[in-house]
């Protein structure tokens, strides 16, 4: 599965990065992060964390012929573990001005008891979102690469290989939230394997994408054990009421959250239930399809998206 996706990446950036080419997708923390660039036209290369704060260079960086570069020469925050994102920025133009589709680059630490700190390995991909086609309209989504970056992945992967289309909404709680991506359509199934949990800080309010697991019968008074916090797959949810939903923050992995189409989301949570024990509704609400589309000018969620985590920031 990960050499699949890996070869999914690449090819996505072979069809749709104009401007930024990484020559692979992985990299050791001792080499350099090197980018084919094959600018159009005189642009300067602007980063910024994944919040959008931007990262400052020691001097603009300009480019008007193709050339190979290191990221990590020009943007020396990239040996440090963090999300980071990367744009082709025409002359003179702001970061959202941005041609092509931009760079995630993820420098991944070892969270691992007692492991040394620093990177360990680095992940560039472009930068992706998806839409999920449902009957009452399309739900249009971003994902949080810095703190669920396995689970958006394998999210990423299986929609990118047909994996939702056709399936269903099977279970959905009112003013809770809607649950879909079961193949089975009754809440028993799965891909075949499970993930690892990514609890995070990420509150689970309305629009907020999140991966079903096994309940923990010790739950709520404990946090869930191993067996039970490792157990999704490929079953997620959508939040309706941050007022219902909020007792599920840093115990299910939040990795997302809808950017346009959240009125589609509320029509589905609204239909009639024929099973209130299971959340079965009463007339069948099917995943359409879900198309992944990288980032590209005049296509961004990730704009709504930092806007959305900022204002949680300034809530706090």
């Amino acid at each position: 599965m990960v050499l699949e996706g890996a070869q999914q990446v690449i090819g996505l950036i072979a069809l749709y990065c104009s401007v930024l080419f990484p020559i692979k997708v992985w990299y050791a923390p001792d080499q350099p992060l090197l980018v084919d660039m094959k600018p159009e036209a005189a642009i300067t290369l602007m980063a910024s964390d994944f919040t959008g704060q931007p990262i400052e260079t020691k001097a603009p960086v300009e480019f008007d012929a193709p050339r190979q570069v290191d990221l990590k020469s020009i943007f020396p925050q990239f040996s440090t573990p963090g999300t980071y994102l990367v744009y082709a920025v025409p002359k003179g133009k702001s970061m959202g001005d941005f041609v092509g589709t931009p760079l995630v680059v993820g420098v991944r630490d070892d969270k691992r008891r007692g492991a040394p700190a620093g990177a360990m390995v680095t992940r560039v991909e472009p930068l992706r979102y998806a839409v999920i086609h449902t009957e009452p309209g399309p739900v249009t989504v971003g994902f949080y690469y810095d703190v669920a970056p396995n689970t958006t992945d394998t999210f990423l992967s299986l929609a990118s290989q047909g994996y939702f289309d056709g399936l269903t909404f099977h279970r959905i709680v009112p003013n809770f939230v809607i649950q879909g991506g079961d193949p089975r359509g009754d809440g028993t199934g799965g891909p075949g394997y499970q993930i690892d949990a990514e609890f995070n800080a990420r509150p689970h309010l309305e629009g907020v994408l999140s991966m079903a697991r096994s309940g923990d019968p010790a739950e709520p008074a404990a946090m869930p054990r191993s067996e039970f916090a490792n157990s999704a797959g490929s079953q997620f949810f959508i939040c309706l009421d941050y007022a219902n939903t909020r007792q599920l923050d840093r115990r299910y992995t939040a990795f997302g959250r809808v950017t346009s189409g959240i009125e589609a989301v509320k029509k589905i949570g609204q239909t009639p239930i024929a099973d209130p024990r299971t959340g079965r509704p009463r007339d069948v609400q099917k995943i359409v399809k879900v198309e992944v589309k990288p980032v590209r000018p005049g296509e961004n969620p990730y704009s709504t998206l930092q806007s959305q985590l900022r204002d949680v920031e300034a809530a706090k």
